[in-house]
């Protein structure tokens, strides 16, 4: 692993370290860089700010999920691994996105688009769709998947929304298949 590789990933660490330890918005460049024993051009050669540095996270970690479940049946897989990643870190979830930061929220709205054009370009790479209907699959999915976290979050990632999301992960399973069989009749 390169030197800068090695940087990053201890800024990261660092970073998650003190995030479990207060909220986003209290953490600053200097409490990373202290811990870190960096200096701010270090952190500053790697990230522009902090939000982009969670930004990095969150994709990442996102990327890691989407490879590990690539397919559509496992959507309901990835959602499960997000989520019991979620509460093992429900410490750090939560002071990531506290509902009263709208910039937290932004990214967690990128995060979802993010997700769901991952899958939507691995599942349809070899469907005949429209790009119009790729987008309108991406946009629904991403909304739908936003507004479940943010409820989920705001009811304090309770154990009971767990199940009801595997539910509904149940009820719509063959849903993304319908919408392509629908899509391929019109034509």
């Amino acid at each position: 692993m390169a030197a800068s590789d090695l940087t990053r990933k201890a800024i990261t660490q660092t970073f998650l370290g003190i995030l479990a330890e207060k909220p986003l918005e209290k953490i600053t460049v200097r409490d990373i860089t202290e811990r870190c024993g960096i200096n701010r051009n270090t952190f500053y050669y790697h990230y522009q700010d902090i939000p982009s540095l969670l930004e990095d996270i969150l994709s990442e970690k996102a990327d890691t999920f989407v490879l590990e479940y690539p397919q559509l049946n496992s959507i309901d897989e990835c959602l499960a691994t997000a989520m019991e990643f979620a509460r093992a870190n429900k410490r750090v979830i939560m002071h990531i996105f506290s509902l009263g930061s709208h910039s937290n929220i932004s990214s967690l709205w990128r995060i979802c688009e993010h997700v769901i054009r991952k899958y939507a370009e691995t599942v349809f790479a070899d469907a005949p769709l429209s790009d119009s209907d790729k987008e309108l699959f991406i946009r629904y999915h991403k909304c739908a998947t936003f507004g479940l976290i943010i409820d989920w979050l705001q009811h304090g990632m309770e154990e009971e929304y767990v199940d009801d999301m595997q539910r509904i992960c149940q009820l719509k399973r063959g849903s993304a298949e319908l919408i392509i069989e629908n899509a391929l009749q019109e034509r």
